[in-house]
C-alpha cells in the first residue's frame, strides 16, 4: 500500500514537472524559442547596389561604376563540391586548386552560397549562365565595381575605395558598417563615403534542419548610393595635370569670389583602379613608394613659402604705418642685419613699395621685417590665412607652421634674433605653408579683401551645397592696402624687368607673385601665386613645383595653363 502511494505521488510529481517545463518553454520562453527556429531556417543572401557616382561641375562623370559578374556555389552536398569546382575550372580557365582555395577561405555554411570567383569577363558568365540548367548549384551573381574612366585623373581629389580597416571599423559599426564593407579612403570617397555607399539587398531563403535550400521567402532590391557633384571642372582640370608634365607638385585654380575649387592636380598621382582589382603588387608599391604617390600635395604637404611670403611683409607694413608709398630703401646686392650680411638675388638699386614686389627685392622686405618685428609677421601671416588649416573638406589637411619669438623661447630654449626675422621676412627658416593656403592668400587680394573657405563638394543627391559652402572672412584690411599690393602684384607680370613677366604677352591680364624657396637638399622649390583677369578676376591659380628650380619655372608652367584655357574658351 505504502509502495503504491510513494508511486502515485512519484508520477504526480513528474507530471507536475512536465507541466511546468512545458508552461515555461510554451508560455515564458516560447517567443525566444520561435525567433531561434526562425534564425535557424531563414537565410539572408546579399546583393549589393551601386555606390554613388562622381560628376564634375557640369554633370560629366568622373567616377561611375561597371557590371562585374561573381561566380558562387550553393555547397549542398558538400561530396560533389570537387566535381563541381572541377567543371568550374575548365569553363573559367582557372586552376582547380585556385577555385578549391576560394572556397574554403569563403565557406561559411552549406546554406549560404560560396565565393569562388570574382570579376569574370561578361562572355564567360553568358557561358556559364547556359550551363546553369545542368549544375543548379552555381550561381553568377552581377556586383557593381568602381569604374575610372579617366584613370588617375583628379585621384586625389577623389580617393579611392578598398575593404574596410579595422580602425575605421571600430569607429563607425555603430553606424551600419560591418567586416568586408567597402569604403572610401582619401579624399571625396571618404568624406562623403555615408552618402555614396549604397544599401545593400538580397534574397531571403528557407532551408531546412540540415541547411538545405527549400525555397526563398522574399527579396529586397539594394539601393544605389547618392551621386556627388563637384566644383572641378574637368577641362581645366585636364590641363592642370597635363601641365604638371610629371614634375613633383600641385596645381590649383579657385574662383576666388566664393571658393569653388575649379582644379586641383598633383603628382605623382595614382590610378584608384588599383585598389579596384586588388593588385597586390601595385598596392604595396603606392604605399612603399619614397616620392608618396598618394599624398595630396596641395593641402598635405606644408613648404617653405620664400618670396610669396614677401606679400604678409607688404601688407603688415602698410597696415602698420611702417612702410607708406614713399618708402625707398636702397638695394646694393645685400645689407648688414647685426653682424651677418645677408644677401639679395639681384642688386636692384632704389626700390619703393610697387618696385619691391614686383623685382622681389630681398633687402627692401628685410628691412620692412626688421622694422615691423617677428610677432608682427608672425600675426599678420596668420591673418592672411598661413600657417593654419583653411578648413578644406577633404581629410587629413595639413596647418603648415609660421615661428614666433614665443615659440622658439619655449620649444627650443633659445633666443630669437634680428637674423631670424629676416629669414622669416623673405618665407624662409622654419615657416611652412601649404599650396592651398597660398591661393587662399592671393584670392583675398583679387576680391577686395576676403578670406575664402575652399570647398570641392557642390552638391550631394541633388542637393544644392553652394549656398551653406560659401563663406567669407574679411582680413580687416584698409581698402588702400589691397589695391596697393594688388597693383605691386600686377607689376611681377606687367614690369619689363618683373620676375613675372613671362606672363605678359598673354590675352588676359595677370597679377601674381613668384618665390624660390632654398631647402636643404636638392634644387629649389619654385612658386607662382596669382589671379586674372586682373580688373575683374575670375580665377586665382597656384603653381608649386617641389625642387622645381627658380620660382619662374613656375610662372612658365602657370603661363601654359592660362594658354591653355584662353584657347579652349575657358576664361
Amino acid at each position: 500500500m505504502e509502495r503504491r502511494i510513494i508511486l502515485n505521488l512519484i508520477i504526480i510529481l513528474v507530471f507536475i514537472f512536465l507541466l511546468v517545463g512545458l508552461f515555461n518553454l510554451d508560455l515564458l520562453q516560447g517567443e525566444k524559442f520561435r525567433k531561434q527556429s526562425d534564425s535557424n531556417c531563414i537565410r539572408l543572401i546579399s546583393q549589393s547596389g551601386a555606390r554613388g557616382n562622381i560628376l564634375d561641375r557640369n554633370g560629366e562623370i568622373i567616377v561611375d561604376n561597371k557590371i562585374s559578374y561573381d561566380v558562387m556555389i550553393l555547397p549542398q552536398d558538400l561530396d560533389q563540391v570537387d566535381l563541381v569546382l572541377g567543371k568550374l575550372s575548365r569553363l573559367l580557365g582557372v586552376e582547380t586548386k585556385e577555385l578549391r582555395a576560394a572556397f574554403k577561405k569563403n565557406f561559411i555554411s552549406t546554406s549560404i552560397p560560396v565565393t569562388v570567383a570574382t570579376n569574370i569577363e561578361l562572355k564567360k558568365a553568358i557561358l556559364l549562365g547556359e550551363y546553369k540548367a545542368e549544375e543548379p548549384s552555381i550561381i553568377i551573381t552581377p556586383k557593381p565595381l568602381r569604374h575610372y574612366p579617366y584613370a588617375a585623373l583628379a585621384c586625389h581629389v577623389i580617393g579611392y575605395v578598398n575593404e574596410i580597416d579595422r580602425w575605421r571599423l571600430t569607429k563607425l559599426e555603430d553606424y551600419g558598417y560591418k567586416t568586408k564593407d567597402i569604403v572610401g579612403f582619401g579624399g571625396v570617397e571618404e568624406k562623403y563615403d555615408y552618402y555614396l555607399r549604397q544599401e545593400e539587398g538580397g534574397l531571403s531563403v528557407e532551408v531546412n534542419h540540415r541547411g538545405k535550400f527549400m525555397r526563398v521567402l522574399g527579396f529586397q532590391s539594394p539601393q544605389s548610393g547618392k551621386d556627388v557633384q563637384l566644383t572641378l571642372d574637368l577641362n581645366i582640370q585636364k590641363i592642370a595635370e597635363g601641365a604638371l608634365s610629371g614634375r613633383k607638385g600641385s596645381v590649383i585654380l579657385m574662383d576666388p569670389q566664393n571658393g569653388e575649387i575649379l582644379a586641383l592636380a598633383n603628382y605623382p598621382n595614382f590610378n584608384p583602379a588599383v585598389f579596384v582589382n586588388q593588385r597586390s603588387a601595385l598596392i604595396a608599391g603606392l604605399f612603399n613608394n619614397p616620392d608618396a604617390p598618394l599624398i595630396n600635395r596641395s593641402i598635405g604637404s606644408s613648404y617653405p613659402p620664400a618670396s610669396v611670403f614677401k606679400i604678409v611683409d607688404a601688407s603688415a607694413g602698410l597696415e602698420l604705418k611702417k612702410i607708406n608709398l614713399s618708402t625707398v630703401f636702397l638695394c646694393q646686392g645685400s645689407t648688414m642685419v647685426g653682424l651677418r650680411r645677408f644677401s639679395c638675388w639681384d642688386t636692384h638699386g632704389s626700390q619703393d613699395i610697387f618696385g619691391a614686389i614686383a623685382h622681389s627685392c630681398d633687402v627692401f622686405f628685410y628691412k620692412t621685417g626688421l622694422l615691423l618685428g617677428a610677432q608682427n609677421i608672425h600675426d599678420y601671416a596668420l591673418k592672411l590665412g598661413l600657417g593654419r588649416n583653411v578648413g578644406f573638406e577633404l581629410p587629413y589637411e595639413t596647418g603648415g607652421f609660421i615661428p614666433s619669438p614665443l615659440w622658439r623661447k619655449i620649444n627650443k630654449f633659445q633666443s630669437w634674433f634680428d637674423g631670424d626675422t629676416a629669414n622669416l621676412s623673405i618665407g624662409q627658416g622654419d615657416c611652412l605653408i601649404t599650396p592651398l593656403q597660398a591661393a587662399n592668400m592671393m584670392a583675398s587680394f583679387a576680391n577686395g579683401g576676403y578670406l575664402l573657405n575652399p570647398y570641392v563638394v557642390k552638391a550631394v543627391g541633388g542637393l544644392d551645397l553652394s549656398k551653406k559652402k560659401k563663406k567669407l572672412t574679411a582680413v580687416n584690411f584698409k581698402k588702400s592696402t589691397i589695391e596697393t599690393v594688388a597693383t605691386g602684384l600686377r607689376k611681377v607680370v606687367s614690369d619689363v624687368k618683373g620676375t613675372g613677366n613671362v606672363l605678359s604677352n598673354l590675352p588676359v591680364a595677370v597679377a601674381g607673385k613668384t618665390g624660390t624657396a632654398q631647402v636643404p637638399h636638392g634644387a629649389t622649390h619654385a612658386w607662382f601665386v596669382g589671379f586674372f583677369p586682373f580688373d575683374k578676376p575670375k580665377f586665382v591659380i597656384c603653381v608649386f613645383l617641389e625642387n622645381g628650380g627658380p620660382g619662374y619655372s613656375a610662372a612658365v608652367t602657370a603661363k601654359k595653363i592660362i594658354e591653355a584655357m584662353n584657347s579652349q574658351g575657358l576664361i
